[in-house]
């Protein structure tokens, strides 16, 4: 963009900048959401909490199911990456 251009686009500078913090936070969100690292200490401390009584089996079931989706999708995402060097 040219000298002009960025005269003209001057005053959306804040909103611009404010639409790369929020990426920036949404990024590194997602990047702790589906860490396989996290999704397998979840795993963990559901199963203790099944062990400890807290909670009954159906719903053991149904949390490790959606933990083990997340870390199906973690690793999909992570060779997505690996295989072009960019992360989604």
């Amino acid at each position: 963009m040219g000298l002009i251009g960025e005269v003209l686009m001057l005053p959306f500078a804040p909103v611009r900048g404010s639409l790369w913090a929020m990426k920036q936070v949404v990024n590194e969100a997602e990047r702790q959401y589906y860490d396989p690292a996290a999704i397998r200490a979840e795993l963990g401390i559901l199963e203790e909490r099944l062990e400890a009584g807290e909670i009954d089996e159906a719903e053991f079931d149904r949390r490790e199911d959606e933990l083990l989706d997340r870390l199906e999708t973690a690793m999909t995402r992570g060779t997505q990456a690996g295989d072009n060097g960019t992360q989604r």
